[in-house]
């Protein structure tokens, strides 16, 4: 009993790797191994460079705005119309501006994706489903042992990047103080400097970690793919379908073959016999093929069955046990006889149709 039980244990336990099919559907659905960290990495590299290069033109229609509005929006009169230009201006000024930002993100984010996963369209994570709403399967969640190594994971990250910007700001330190010291034009440059390099260094410690979490994303997406023997099995059948299924088509499909070829049988010209084990039933017509072809053999209960059709049709049925051992090897139904078996053949052949002349 024990031993059964630890049978059925090992039986369910999830110790193979997943199927091509498994992963496939996996992927249908959604279900990639790919690091969040990569994909934030990539995009505040992409938006820090393109503030670099668009920085100047940003700044350009932001101040351009503000002259606009203490020069020109100051003076007009407030109404329902003039609200909505100057709104409707504010809009199209914000969108320009922030354009170049936008346009360089999305593309951030598609290649970061198609980096880790390739290209992958799917609606299946959009599907509505109750078990996400499962206030059980969420508090599952929350208390995992996922959860728990995404919340260490995220403190880690706080107290990498956190001390790698504080020591840039460390090392800038004299130089923030003097800026009391500046102008608003000079002051803005420093920050502007000083925050860029704050966000390549801190761009480069996510890279450095993101490495790290990818791997583990990666090994906890095969943990979670493994599945067990049954589900291999399961999956075997579903794709083969049923071998006990299958053996049962096949044998119908036998059964049909056999039915077609005994009722060819009366249309022989002989059977030649071994005398019990084999049967091959031979047929000779110019107008299909240029040499005697098989109709019909089987061996043992198909034989005597052949032998018996012959018999009841007036099949004239020939012993030769060489010939007919050869011929069942070598030819299968439908097929011209080998041309060894030519003379062989067509002594039987005329000794039939001297037989069928006598008669």
């Amino acid at each position: 009993m024990h031993l059964k039980l630890d049978l059925q244990f090992f039986a369910g336990e999830k110790t193979e790797k997943a199927t091509p099919k498994k992963r496939n559907d996996e992927r249908k659905k959604g279900k990639v191994a790919k690091s969040q960290d990569i994909n934030t990495s990539i995009l505040l590299l992409f938006c820090l460079g393109s503030l670099f290069l668009f920085g100047g033109f940003m700044l350009e229609q932001m101040t351009g705005f503000y002259e606009q509005s203490f020069t020109e929006f100051i003076h007009w009169e407030l109404t329902e119309i003039s609200v909505q230009q100057i709104f409707t201006s504010s809009v199209m000024k914000a969108a320009k501006m922030l354009a170049p930002v936008m346009v360089i993100a999305m593309i951030a984010g598609i290649t970061s994706n198609l980096m880790q996963v390739g290209f992958l369209f799917t609606t299946e994570p959009l599907k509505f489903d109750l078990k996400k709403i499962d206030p059980i399967q969420g508090a599952k969640r929350i208390f995992s042992i996922r959860a728990v190594v995404e919340l260490l994971k995220s403190l880690l990250k706080i107290v990498f990047i956190g001390a790698i910007t504080f020591m840039v700001i460390w090392i800038y330190k004299d130089d923030m103080l003097m800026t009391a010291f500046t102008n608003a034009e000079n002051s803005l440059a420093f920050f502007g400097r000083v925050t860029f390099i704050m966000g390549i260094a801190a761009i480069i410690a996510l890279m450095f970690l993101s490495v790290f979490d990818y791997a583990y994303q990666r090994f906890d997406f095969e943990k979670n793919m493994k599945m067990t023997k049954q589900d291999i099995k399961d999956e075997y059948k579903n794709v083969e379908g049923d071998p006990l299924i299958k053996s049962k088509i096949k044998e119908k499909q036998r059964q049909m073959a056999t039915r077609r070829m005994m009722s060819e049988v009366p249309n022989a010209d002989v059977v030649i016999t071994n005398p019990t084990h084999y049967a091959v039933a031979i047929k000779y017509d110019e107008e299909k093929a240029s040499a005697p072809y098989v109709l019909a053999k089987g061996t043992d209960q198909t034989a005597l069955k052949i032998k018996e059709i012959a018999k009841a049709n007036n099949v004239v049925t020939m012993e030769n046990r060489v010939l007919a051992r050869g011929l069942y090897h070598t030819a299968e139904i439908g097929d011209v006889i080998p041309e060894e078996f030519f003379k062989a053949v067509a002594e039987v052949l005329a000794y039939v149709y001297r037989l069928e002349k006598k008669v």
